[in-house]
């Protein structure tokens, strides 16, 4: 390359205008956080004869700075690695507010996560939003189990998918990562861009705008060069939530569910608040076969109506709360929804009626039934280490 950019790269020449965030922008899992679209067909609201008795709320942090992509992006912006940005500090104190004025009247004095201080902090911006006050935070490794539902992986030595997919990731790449390249050149007289500049100006979209809300960056790049971008982000957290199928990770949270909503020792909680990271509600949704498309992603092209969209499923401060609910009338017995960021995710694998359908619910013993694989697992027996132990 002849003339390296830097921070003072003279955006004039590239940069239409400054890109603020909206609901449909896809910037991978490093979207800002927003509502789903809405699915057709699906209602919104439960009939108003329901009544949410319990919930689980499973929490990804919220926006944070480059953590490995910094290699990239250094010369072009100053972003402080890592941590919980202010906007992402804001999304999990709204969140808060949001859910206690949503469900209010729902009380806990446990609130879990991950042993990642941006996860820490995200847990207690959430929890003053939603109580007012700081709450005491149990980081999972205090629970001294074999095996975590927010980091079920560390206990999964065999979970390392990454030379394959890194091999599908470049294959992808190199369809579209040069063509940026001359495109962006030819603006630049004098100038020939490496692989490498193009990988950092588009990281440095959806990273500029985790800590400002509004980046230069994103303003350089055409919808199609930003939807391959999306795309090659897709390939590695879909491989990454498919490698071990549902017996784990996503496993553990499908049994906590079970657990809790089953209760049958009586002792469980009414409210869960639980705080972890992208992957985690990426694996959950795979567990429970709600996020798999029948044709898996390929690096040749990006499928029209794919169902695995990470920036739609886990952007930052990605919010999957669990309801289980009684009606006096609209249905029998308790039952399960999921919503997803904002709107109704449809529970298809345990729908067994039109209603189902219609409010995207389904019974929970129909949930019990349709997830009995992955909540038959148990550490250290024969399917965990087949699909865990490196040496099985």
């Amino acid at each position: 390359m002849s003339k390296p950019p830097g921070p003072d790269w003279h955006l004039s020449l590239l940069v239409r205008e400054p890109h603020r965030v909206d609901r449909w922008s896809k910037f991978r899992v490093l979207t800002p956080y927003h509502d789903r679209p809405y699915v057709h067909g699906v209602r919104a609201d439960l009939p108003a004869d329901c009544t949410v008795d319990q919930l689980v709320l499973l929490h990804r942090h919220g926006s944070r700075g480059p953590e490995g992509e910094d290699v990239y992006i250094n010369k072009l912006s100053n972003l402080v690695p890592k941590n919980l940005t202010i906007i992402g500090r804001q999304q999990l104190f709204d969140n808060g507010v949001e859910f206690a004025l949503h469900y209010p009247g729902f009380l806990t004095d446990f609130v879990l996560s991950s042993t990642t201080q941006r996860v820490i902090d995200s847990a207690s911006y959430f929890t003053q939003g939603m109580f007012g006050r700081n709450v005491d935070i149990v980081t999972v490794d205090k629970l001294e189990l074999p095996v975590n539902w927010i980091l079920p992986w560390e206990s999964c030595p065999k979970f390392s998918p990454w030379v394959e997919l890194e091999a599908e990731r470049a294959k992808w790449a190199k369809k579209y990562i040069p063509l940026v390249g001359q495109r962006l050149s030819a603006l630049l007289p004098g100038t020939e861009l490496s692989d490498e500049d193009i990988r950092g100006a588009l990281n440095a979209c959806p990273y500029v705008l985790a800590p400002h809300n509004v980046s230069p960056w994103c303003g350089v790049f055409e919808p199609h060069e930003l939807a391959a971008f999306d795309y090659e982000s897709d390939l590695i957290s879909d491989g990454i939530s498919g490698t071990v199928s549902s017996a784990v990770p996503g496993g553990d949270v499908v049994e906590l569910l079970r657990y809790s909503f089953s209760n049958t020792t009586g002792d469980a909680q009414e409210l869960y608040l639980e705080f972890g990271h992208g992957v985690t509600i990426l694996l959950v949704l795979s567990a429970m076969n709600l996020n798999k498309d029948v044709i898996p992603l390929t690096p040749e092209y990006i499928p029209p109506n794919r169902k695995f969209r990470g920036s739609e499923q886990s952007p930052f401060a990605a919010r999957m709360i669990w309801e289980k609910f009684t009606c006096k009338n609209s249905f029998q017995g308790p039952q399960v929804r999921l919503l997803l960021n904002g709107e109704t995710y449809p529970l298809t694998p345990c729908q067994k009626s039109l209603k189902d359908v219609r409010f995207g619910t389904c019974s929970l013993s129909e949930f019990v039934k349709a997830n009995v694989f992955s909540t038959n697992i148990r550490y250290g027996d024969e399917t965990w280490n087949a699909a865990c132990v490196a040496e099985h």
